[in-house]
């Protein structure tokens, strides 16, 4: 995919109507400070298209991005941030709760997880939550820059483990050096592409139904 054009759209606690809702929608998952803002920005080549922060628990609402005009990119609050009052994680917890519950355009999740550290109790259970409920995801380990080429399959490896995935099927991704940009960006449009073809199917028979 080519991104063209990418525009913020809107913050929300409750997940609800807004500009262009019912597009695809890809959602980006992870512990709070694993660089979901940031692997936003090196996508669509917009530094500050999503607000980042060195400081974890920045992305505290669900944050809506378009690009291209036909794909919408949810930006979820981070989980797992021990620094903060137990009431903030459970308002975090009930927003990802309340989009997956309502959302009816979930077409893929990006599970972001750290490179450098094996999955956490969170991961895991993001993880199954997927899995249980059928979601395509694909994992994403981040901050690849910091660990040589060469030694990144030994880190992968306890991410497989913990997340049932294949080396092959982890995307090592870098938002400093670009690593990983064009397989996440093959995702995206193969996914754009599959639902086109979903709904053109869809109207073809429709219309035959309607002519029969």
């Amino acid at each position: 995919m080519i991104i063209r054009k990418a525009e913020f759209i809107t913050s929300m606690r409750d997940y609800g109507n807004f500009p262009g809702k019912g597009m695809p929608e890809v959602v980006f998952a992870g512990r709070s400070n694993v660089g979901k803002s940031s692997m936003i920005n090196k996508l669509t080549n917009r530094r500050k298209l999503a607000r980042t922060s060195s400081d974890p628990g920045r992305t505290r609402l669900i944050n809506i991005f378009r690009v291209n005009d036909e794909v919408n990119l949810v930006d979820l609050p981070g989980y797992g941030f021990a620094k903060v009052s137990k009431q903030e994680k459970i308002s975090w917890g009930r927003m990802m709760q309340d989009y997956f519950a309502k959302t009816e355009d979930l077409c893929h999740v990006f599970h972001l997880v750290d490179i450098r550290h094996d999955p956490s109790q969170e991961d895991c259970e993001m993880n199954a939550f997927l899995r249980g409920n059928g979601i395509p995801f694909t994992v994403v380990a981040t901050k690849a820059d910091k660990i040589s080429r060469g030694a990144r399959m030994k880190y992968i490896a306890p991410i497989c483990r913990a997340l049932f995935v294949q080396p092959w099927q982890v995307i090592p991704f870098s938002s400093e050096d670009g690593t990983g940009r064009d397989a996440v960006l093959d995702i995206l449009e193969r996914t754009c592409y599959v639902l086109e073809e979903i709904e053109e199917n869809e109207d073809s028979t429709d219309s035959s139904q309607k002519n029969d």
